[in-house]
């Protein structure tokens, strides 16, 4: 039975449900496009790129909140959301700036 957050417990391991999975893959890539767009970097991105950089911006932004001590980044809701979408801008802020540098 899964708790709140749509994630299983079995066999000693906590899963997410798989439709969880789809939905935060669908988020980040979304979060990915509208970082792109926000950094003018859409032309160079596709859908896998959005995606990764929508995966890992949220890592960021939700260890970025941890830190200054904004709550928690946690479920499908909006400030998760808009979490991703800052820690994809800041991810791709560096990138631009390393090729620039370049």
């Amino acid at each position: 039975m899964p708790d709140s957050s749509g994630v299983l417990w079995k066999g000693g391991w906590f899963m997410p449900e798989i439709n969880n999975i789809v939905v935060w893959l669908i988020l980040g890539g979304i979060s990915g496009w509208i970082a792109s767009k926000i950094t003018s970097n859409d032309a160079r991105m596709g859908i896998g790129l959005n995606l990764l950089v929508g995966i890992l911006g949220a890592f960021i932004g939700g260890w970025l909140v941890g830190i200054f001590g904004l709550g928690p980044a946690t479920g499908i809701n909006l400030w998760s959301f808009i979490i991703s979408i800052v820690g994809s801008v800041l991810l791709l802020s560096i990138v631009n700036l390393f090729r620039r540098k370049l």
